[in-house]
């Protein structure tokens, strides 16, 4: 199985349709769609959640090309930047298994609109690698992760993971490092100066500062099917380091340093399990846990234990969104 999606094909674009359609397929029965989930901080989100309000099918709709579109796109990343070979489609496999784990994750949420600015952001810092002026590109950084954060605020938090990403790829001026929040910043004032000419700047502003006097670290929605999950997953991603034999990894350097920062990334995103009230819906950790898979299994000597492994997570992921029908 992981040989064969390590080939890019139609065939397995087709296959890996036909997986996410039957990942979704639950959710169009019974319409799952969340309108609570609109939040006063993310009015990109609110906005794309009002136009496709008429119909609660449009936002399945939606979701799933969304998600469909963020599989093909987080592969070509994943391609270009030689995590997988450019003939794979692992990577798009991997994605729609992680960010479709259980059924709370197959509708319309915050963070799959973020995701698409995300995997932007993502991608733009790995192009900084040995770029000679990348000045452009860090502008774009900063912009893509303001509008990340119009979908799902929590997404602020990878500032500080975008400083850290930019001094391993790049050392620069200070000057350099202070370019992406002027990128950051840009939408923002765009924003809020439309408020100011619409005469409700106030109350938007008392909004964020609202929503930043009430942060705090939650566990409530932790049970332990979620716990297991997320366990199991960190522990797999650990595979490599407890047997280093089975694996033949790319060795560039280039490839190296994004690993690294990618690992950097995982990190923020448990951090970001407990600022959400579902962490199944806060997917950095899914995003990082993807690029570490990806690479894993693209450069996995022994492969016999390791298909039965991944037929029996793609079927237990199929299970978790369709035994819920039966019950």
């Amino acid at each position: 199985m992981i040989r064969f999606f390590r080939n890019s094909y139609i065939i397995q674009y087709v296959i890996i349709a036909l997986f996410c359609i039957a990942l979704w397929i639950p959710s169009w029965i019974t319409g799952n769609v969340d309108v609570a989930l609109r939040s006063p901080v993310t009015p990109l989100y609110n906005l794309v959640a009002d136009l496709l309000d008429f119909w609660p099918g449009a936002m399945l709709i939606f979701a799933f090309l969304l998600m469909s579109f963020e599989a093909v796109f987080f592969n070509s990343i994943l391609a270009s930047n030689q995590i997988i070979s450019k003939v794979s489609t692992l990577g798009a496999v991997v994605f729609l298994l992680l960010m479709n784990l259980l059924p709370v994750q197959t509708t319309f949420y915050p963070f799959l609109l973020a995701s698409v600015f995300l995997l932007m952001f993502v991608h733009t810092l790995f192009s900084i690698y040995q770029t000679q002026r990348p000045e452009l590109y860090i502008l774009n950084a900063g912009f893509y992760l303001s509008l990340a954060t119009m979908c799902y605020f929590p997404m602020l938090l990878l500032a500080l993971w975008g400083i850290i990403a930019l001094a391993i790829v790049h050392k620069g001026s200070l000057r350099l490092h202070l370019i992406p929040f002027i990128g950051l910043l840009l939408p923002y004032f765009f924003l809020f100066a439309a408020h100011f000419l619409m005469g409700d700047l106030l109350p938007v502003l008392q909004r964020y500062g609202d929503y930043f006097s009430e942060i705090h670290l939650g566990v409530q929605q932790f049970d332990w099917l979620k716990v297991g999950a997320l366990a199991f997953l960190l522990l797999a991603s650990a595979m490599p380091l407890l047997m280093p034999y089975n694996y033949s990894f790319e060795k560039t350097v280039a490839v190296r340093t994004k690993v690294v920062m990618t690992v950097i990334l995982l990190f923020f995103g448990v951090l970001m399990l407990f600022l959400e009230a579902d962490p199944m819906q806060s997917g950095v950790l899914f995003l990082a846990l993807a690029i570490l898979f990806s690479y894993e299994l693209a450069y996995l000597d022994k492969l016999r234990w390791s298909n039965v492994t991944f037929v029996v997570a793609m079927l237990a992921v199929l299970a978790s969104h369709y035994l819920p029908l039966f019950l």
